[in-house]
Order: structure tokens, then C-alpha cells, then sequence
């Protein structure tokens, strides 16, 4: 189909005749020749459009293409040559797949020169499109986060730029070095707290008040109140400073931060008045309950910890594979702890005393954990353990390779996510030069959405540039095929 043209270029105007013409497209030094009827299938198509202004002036002609031989005729095009070969198949086939390697964005751009409509591009292509589209968007997001860190809106009132940078302080590290050091901070006195609480419970540290109880050592208490005081002015601060206090409110990891603080004032609150309110063995059993919520700050390490956050976040993209494994275990429970009781019911010095009974051995048995305080003693029974341990195996075994795979992937994307967004600020510095993080810059940032923010930055910045996303439709998940030439 690539070769050397057979026929040359003829003048014709009129459709019958276009079926009796070849033309010759030379697409990045890739000559090709294409029969007139194969292209009036399509008649809104670029190269379509040449078999009908033959007639016309040279500029109608160029207008069309990046230059044209007349002596040859031979139209030429700028193009990617290994991109029209995919162009072409519209042509012969009806449709175009997106070949491996090739850029979405890129290849969208291509079909808009070309004039076809994104909606020739088969479906298994169009989720790749938006993926990408789906990416490139998160990159200008978070672009445009980084921009509003660095300046923030030069029109806000005093009140709403102290509120912002006390925001940045206690909630973006990387703004600036104070936000740093608080964050290493917060993140030392969660460490002390999770040890204090732990060496609190050694009866050789504990002393006795004047009932005679074993109570914390004072010393213990101080580091503990110390703490909770960090951990209460760091909350209302992060609340005051809040931009949305209703998201905040009820954000998971804010609900936690509370979790951990709320407790302290309650056993406090209790102790004071739990003689005159209540007896004092139900005031005892109210701290002790509250006590054990203090186990709940551990999980302010994960506001520090960008692992433990894709962690959490991986996890919640494989509800389907762990409700498997659930459904699974749940079932292999069941139906194990049911034959192992019907087997080992019959002999006189059986563990096994009820079905519910024999749910615990199953449990241990199908993890492979295997306590040994439950165990079968017939060899039916035995054959039932061994047969429950190995499909506990499987059934473990199959579902955990897409989690960590969706692990990876999630790990992989915030990576990827973080280079360029890094790599998209350098290059419109170097675009606007000294001044692109300026005021001006800011304005126009904050006037575009997340999607298309980098098509109309880059636009402003340069005539050349080539946009990173593209406007798209809410219609359709691709964009529409019109003509953007400039």
C-alpha cells in the first residue's frame, strides 16, 4: 500500500470524475497514493476536501496542506507518518485503532488536522483517550494546588490571607520550612504519645493514689497532657483556618484527629465529678472504656505518611477483591465448622461441642494460624482440618495479587502525578520566563477549570505551544473533531 505513486495528479471537479483520479499525499516522506472513490466516502475529511479544489487558486490549495508540487502532484504534509497509517484505515475499514506507543492526546491532535471525528476511533481506543484525559486533568489540578500555595489570591481581605497562610502551615509541609518543622513535630508527639500509653501499662512504672489503685506514674501523666495539648491546638487550628468547615468536620482523618483527643477531657471530666454524679465503679468502667479510644492517635501517622495513605487508598480500590475473599472464608467457615462437628461429635472427648463452637477452629485452621486449643481426634475429622487448611490457602491466595497490584498501580500514579506536575512547572517557567509564577500568571490560572487548564495557559504563553488537555465535551469522553488549526 506505501510506495512510489502510479498516477498523477489531474484537475477534476465534479464527483464522477474523482472516482477516476489517484492523488498523491507525501505525509513526513511517506508518499502514498489514494484512489478519488476511497476518498469520497468520507467527503468532510481533509484529504477528501483535495479532490476538490484542484480548480482553485494555489492558497486554497495550501490552505489545506503544507505544500504542494504541482509539477509532481504531490501534496505534502508535515505529519507523523506512522500516526496516517492509522489514519488511513478509516478509509478502508471504517474505523481506526490507536496503535501501542502512541500518545492519546497526541494521536487526538492528529485526527482533528485530519478533520475525522473522534467517534470513528474504536471504543477499546477511547478508554485509553481518557485515561489520559482522566490523568492530564489530575496534573493540572494539581498544578494549579501548587500554584495557589506559592501566592495564594493577591484579592483577599487580611483576614483571608491569614487564614490561608495559617493553612498552609499546619496542613502543606512543603509550603515552607516553619510548616515543616510543625510537621515533624506533630509528628514526634504522636510517636511519644503511642509510647507513654504502651510503657503506662507496666505494673513496675505504675504507682498507687490514696484507694490503694494502681494509677499512671505522674511523670507519665505530664508527657500524656502535654501532648494532648499539641494535639488540641493543632485541631483548632487546622478548624479555624479551615476554608470548609463542614468537609473538615467530617473528613475521615479529622474524625480520627478528634477520636484521640476527645477521650482525654471526658476521663478528666469523669474523675472530677464522678463522685457527685455517679457511682464510682461505673465512673471506672466510663475511663477505662475511654482510655482504650486513645489507640485511635496512631492513626494521625497517616497524615504524615505518604506510604501509609496509598496504603489506605489501595485498599479502598479493592472493596470488590476483599468482599471475594470475605465471601469466600465466610463460606469455607461455614461448611468446614459444620463437617467437623458432624465427624467429631460421636467421640467421647470431643472438642467440638456446637457448630458456632467449631466456627473458631475453622477460623485459625483455613488462615493456617493453627492455635492447637481446638483439634479434630478422628481421622475423618483430620482429613476435614487438612482438606479446611488447603482451601484457606487458595482462598487467600487468589485474591491477594489484585490488590497489590491495584497497590502498585495507585502507587505508581501519585509518583507519575507528582514528576509532572513538577516537570509542567519548570517548563512554564521557562515559557514566561522570571515572571510566570506572577500575579498575572495567578489570575489567569484561577479563571480556568481543572480541565483545559493547560490548553489556555500555554495558549497565553505561546502560539507554538501544543496543549496538554484539551477542552472535552460532557457529551462524549472524546473531543469533537473541528478544525483548531492556528
Amino acid at each position: 500500500m506505501w510506495g512510489i505513486p502510479r498516477t498523477r495528479y489531474a484537475d477534476c471537479s465534479s464527483s464522477e470524475a474523482s472516482e477516476e483520479i489517484e492523488i498523491v499525499v507525501n505525509v513526513g516522506g511517506v508518499k502514498q497514493v489514494l484512489p478519488g472513490d476511497l476518498l469520497s466516502r468520507y467527503p468532510e475529511t481533509r484529504l477528501a476536501e483535495l479532490l476538490e479544489i484542484s480548480s482553485e487558486s494555489f492558497d486554497a490549495v495550501t490552505s489545506l496542506c503544507d505544500d504542494y508540487d504541482p509539477v509532481k502532484g504531490e501534496f505534502y504534509f508535515d505529519r507523523d507518518p506512522d500516526v496516517f497509517k492509522c489514519i488511513i484505515e478509516l478509509y478502508y475499514y471504517g474505523e481506526i485503532h490507536m496503535k501501542r506507543g502512541f500518545c492519546p492526546i497526541c494521536f487526538m491532535k492528529e485526527m482533528e488536522f485530519w478533520k475525522i471525528d473522534a467517534d470513528f476511533l474504536d471504543e477499546c481506543c477511547k478508554s485509553s483517550l481518557t485515561e489520559a484525559e482522566v490523568e492530564m486533568s489530575e496534573i493540572a489540578e494539581k498544578v494549579k494546588m501548587i500554584l495557589d500555595d506559592l501566592e495564594g489570591d493577591p484579592d483577599a481581605g487580611r483576614w483571608q490571607r491569614c487564614q490561608m497562610f495559617l493553612w498552609k502551615l499546619m496542613e502543606k509541609p512543603e509550603s515552607s520550612l516553619p510548616s515543616r518543622v510543625i510537621a515533624i513535630a506533630s509528628f514526634v508527639f504522636i510517636l511519644i504519645s503511642s509510647v507513654v500509653m504502651c510503657i503506662g501499662t507496666i505494673p513496675e512504672l505504675q504507682v498507687k493514689n490514696a484507694e490503694g489503685k494502681c494509677v499512671d506514674h505522674p511523670t507519665l501523666e505530664a508527657i500524656e497532657t502535654a501532648c494532648i495539648v499539641w494535639f488540641t491546638v493543632e485541631y483548632l487550628l487546622r478548624l479555624i483556618s479551615s476554608p470548609n468547615k463542614v468537609d473538615f468536620l467530617f473528613s475521615f482523618m479529622n474524625i480520627i484527629d478528634f477520636l484521640a483527643i476527645i477521650p482525654f477531657y471526658v476521663v478528666l471530666t469523669l474523675t472530677y465529678l464522678g463522685n457527685a454524679v455517679m457511682e464510682l465503679s461505673n465512673v471506672q468502667q466510663a475511663v477505662q472504656a475511654l482510655r482504650i479510644m486513645r489507640i485511635a492517635r496512631i492513626f494521625k501517622l497517616m497524615r504524615h505518611s505518604s506510604g501509609l495513605q496509598t496504603l489506605t487508598f489501595a485498599l479502598k480500590r479493592s472493596f470488590t477483591e476483599l468482599g471475594l475473599l470475605l465471601m469466600y472464608m465466610g463460606i469455607g467457615i461455614f461448611l468446614f465448622s459444620a463437617l467437623g462437628y458432624t465427624m467429631e461429635k460421636g467421640h467421647p472427648e470431643t472438642l467440638f461441642t456446637s457448630i458456632p463452637q467449631s466456627f473458631w477452629w475453622a477460623i485459625i485452621t483455613m488462615t493456617t494460624v493453627g492455635y492447637g486449643d481446638i483439634y479434630p481426634k478422628t481421622t475423618l475429622g483430620r482429613c476435614n482440618a487438612a482438606v479446611s487448611f488447603l482451601c484457606g490457602v487458595i482462598a487467600i491466595a487468589l485474591p491477594i495479587h489484585p490488590i497489590i497490584n491495584n497497590f502498585v498501580i495507585f502507587y505508581n500514579k501519585q509518583q507519575m502525578l507528582d514528576n509532572a506536575a513538577k516537570h509542567e512547572l519548570e517548563l512554564m517557567a521557562l515559557r514566561a520566563g522570571s515572571e510566570a509564577l506572577g500575579k498575572e500568571s495567578q489570575k489567569f490560572l484561577k479563571s480556568c477549570g481543572s480541565v483545559g487548564l493547560w490548553d489556555k495557559v500555554m495558549r497565553a504563553q505561546s502560539d507554538t505551544c501544543i496543549p496538554l488537555v484539551e477542552e472535552v465535551s460532557q457529551s462524549t469522553p472524546v473531543s469533537s473533531s473541528t478544525d483548531k488549526d492556528e
